[in-house]
């Protein structure tokens, strides 16, 4: 069973998999399962290749014929690793595939933020006139938590802007940091210089909720924070506080806690927040790259063959 998205910019993908397999069967849903829808179709399958799909203890259990559930993307934090390895299922992911992809939307939302793009869109359409002084990413200091394969690409695009890219990572990459630009600082440094903070970390027990009251007030008064990474990452709560009060001048978030965040979500009444619908890896070429190895893992494993991207 593959996700929603597979093969559908590059249909070479399903013809390929039908040709390896005996049968695949594609997702008709046009979103992540849940873990319950999951869970009454799982039962039937050797092999799962899988977007946002939530994958907990209870799809596990009535999985008695998976031997593998390739992910698509980096981020495993939606699929249960503990149950997966006590039932000897190897789980792979896509380590790079959707980098390039997560970058252009970052600095795409990083220029909407700066320029004030979405609201004088819909204000010129209604027949106004908007004068609005935008700010110039020239000159700003953009921070990154988090420097591996998404953050370096977000570095490697923005040094054309002419701004300072400074970056925070557990296990700084000095030769990549001097390649881009990039001055390597402690993760207190880069959230207090920053205009523009970006995060670029997953989601793990010590990352989860960081951006918290504590972490806001430490970030320059009008900047800006970005989150293409995992929703996790932050305490809403303590966003819409320093939204709010209009210490930070505003926040793009593609990453929600709960997705979809729904229309209740006191951060969507405010008109400095920039909504996506966790995009950040939907373009063809990322889809068609994540597909790829994600089947190229999936099928190795049910070959009896060791896959390239082992997570557990």
């Amino acid at each position: 069973m593959t996700a929603t998205s597979f093969g559908l910019s590059d249909p070479g993908l399903r013809s390929d998999l039908a040709n390896r397999v005996g049968e695949a069967v594609y997702s008709g849903v046009p979103r992540p399962l849940n873990s319950p829808a999951l869970a009454a179709l799982i039962p039937d399958f050797d092999g799962l290749i899988a977007g946002l799909d939530e994958i907990d203890r209870s799809v596990i259990d009535a999985a008695s014929r998976l031997k593998v559930i390739a992910r698509y993307g980096v981020g495993v934090d939606r699929v249960d690793l503990e149950a997966a390895r006590a039932r000897g299922i190897v789980v792979t992911n896509t380590p790079g595939a959707n980098a390039g992809a997560v970058a252009e939307l970052t600095i795409g939302l990083m220029l909407s933020l700066a320029r004030s793009i979405p609201e004088t869109n819909f204000a010129t359409r209604a027949g106004g006139w908007p004068r609005v002084s935008g700010l110039a990413l020239e000159g700003k200091t953009v921070g990154l938590l988090g420097f591996g394969t998404i953050g370096k690409e977000v570095a490697r695009r923005i040094s054309a802007f002419n701004c300072t890219t400074i970056a925070f990572d557990p296990k700084p990459d000095h030769i990549a940091a001097g390649k881009y630009g990039v001055t390597l600082a402690s993760r207190d440094f880069v959230v207090r210089q920053s205009d523009f903070l970006s995060l670029h970390l997953p989601a793990l027990p010590e990352t989860d909720s960081m951006v918290d009251f504590a972490f806001l007030s430490q970030m320059k008064p009008g900047s800006f924070l970005i989150n293409t990474a995992r929703g996790e990452l932050v305490d809403e709560g303590a966003l819409f506080t320093a939204l709010q009060r209009g210490h930070l001048r505003g926040a793009a978030i593609d990453s929600w806690r709960k997705e979809p965040p729904g229309a209740d979500n006191p951060l969507l009444s405010l008109p400095q927040v920039l909504a996506t619908p966790h995009m950040g890896s939907h373009t063809d070429v990322a889809a068609n790259a994540m597909g790829r190895m994600a089947m190229q893992n999936c099928i190795a494993v049910l070959s009896g063959e060791k896959p390239a991207n082992v997570v557990s």
